[in-house]
């Protein structure tokens, strides 16, 4: 009798282990059906999980978060700004001598403040800072919500080249309040702002709906189907869930940095609509690999567009990330000339005779030479300064010769 109910013990736990077998084997399969249809997604508010997520398991992508993508737009804290608010450095005179503009630092927040008219009959007007844009490196401007949800840009930025000034093309001694912040400029300085639907005004944004600075999900799309396949139990069967660009065609890598990269082109789709690993040439109205040379082009935002004119990009396959490592910063131009030692010698520089090693690590500034761009342009009381901006137009300039 013993032996029965043993077997019978034995027979009934063999059939609840195939019973889980069987539901953990379909479970994972009609998951992983689920999965083999992976569509990425433009990251959004909803769908985002965050560099923090992230992080926790690529921790060697730590570096990122210090990139000029990662601060270019920050909330207004002290660590965010570059400029100065001491009391004699936070002043900025214009043309107009009834006009001048300062910027304020109290336990409040941060402020601009226009001070127009004569003594004692001033009129003042003072916004808030909400958000800073850029990192610092070459300069920063300063946008402010007016009303529930209307944003516009202040009219001083800080100026790497000269500290704070009137910000860009804004013309000198007028307090302009009145820029509005579309979508388009938004796009390339956060991974997620919303517009409010079914309104005129294209700057009108819904709050909740903002993540700011350049994320990893604004390359790798949105991640959160990934960190669900990566905590599954079926993991080791599903694809990854993820857009990784360094095993995208070379088209494709290039055209998630020629969204923002790419020039002023008018993109026939909605902001932050972009996903990864999609073509930008087929939603633009003219594709950035077929324009011909131009004189005029602007070293500024088109990066992209400038190094497919040269020879190095049309005779190799070369694109961004050979000399670019988005994950850490790299402003050496010495250590950044190295790369171009993968195709080249120093040898074969026609230089070389008369220089010699001398030469050595200094091709980045001989054939990528920092110029002044055209479209970045601070209007200041003497005159104009233009932003240097480095060329990515690899070829000889006769003139650093």
């Amino acid at each position: 009798m013993a032996a029965v109910v043993w077997l019978v013990m034995r027979l009934r736990t063999g059939i609840a282990l195939a019973a889980v077998s069987g539901i953990v084997v379909a479970g994972a399969f009609l998951f992983g059906a689920r999965a083999s249809r992976y569509q990425p997604e433009a990251v959004t508010a909803q769908n985002a999980v965050g560099d923090a997520t992230c992080l926790s398991c690529h921790r060697d992508k730590q570096t990122f978060e210090t990139t000029a993508h990662r601060v270019t737009s920050r909330l207004p804290v002290p660590a965010s700004f570059t400029g100065s608010f001491r009391p004699g450095e936070n002043v900025v005179r214009t043309s107009n001598p009834h006009l001048y503009f300062r910027m304020d630092s109290t336990s409040e927040g941060f402020f601009q403040t226009a001070v127009f008219g004569a003594s004692p009959d001033t009129t003042v007007r003072t916004e808030r800072v909400a958000f800073v844009t850029g990192s610092g490196r070459r300069g920063q401007s300063f946008l402010y919500w007016r009303g529930d949800n209307l944003l516009y840009q202040l009219p001083v930025s800080y100026w790497a080249l000269f500290g704070w000034g009137n910000s860009p093309a804004y013309r000198d001694g007028r307090p302009n309040f009145d820029r509005p912040i579309p979508p388009r400029c938004l796009e390339c300085h956060t991974t997620a702002f919303q517009r409010v639907a079914n309104t005129a005004d294209v700057h009108r944004y819904r709050k909740d709906s903002v993540i700011l600075g350049i994320s990893c999900e604004t390359c790798h799309a949105s991640g959160r189907e990934h960190v669900e396949r990566e905590r599954s139990i079926a993991r080791v069967v599903l694809p990854s869930g993820i857009v990784n660009p360094a095993r995208l065609p070379r088209a494709r890598r290039l055209d998630g940095c020629a969204l923002c990269h790419g020039g002023a082109v008018p993109l026939t789709s909605e902001p932050f609509t972009h996903v990864p690993g999609t073509p930008v040439e087929k939603q633009a109205s003219l594709e950035i690999w077929s324009r011909p040379p131009s004189p005029t082009v602007d070293v500024h935002g088109d990066q992209v567009g400038v190094l497919a004119r040269s020879r190095c990009f049309q005779q190799s396959d070369m694109t961004c990330s050979t000399c670019h490592d988005v994950h850490r910063e790299q402003r050496d131009p010495v250590a950044l000339s190295a790369n171009c030692l993968k195709c080249h010698q120093v040898q074969s520089c026609d230089l070389f005779p008369a220089r010699g090693q001398a030469i050595a690590g200094k091709c980045v500034d001989c054939h990528m030479p920092v110029q002044q761009s055209v479209s970045v342009i601070a209007n200041q009381v003497g005159g104009q300064v233009r932003q240097p901006v480095r060329s990515h137009w690899i070829k000889v300039y006769p003139e650093l010769r």
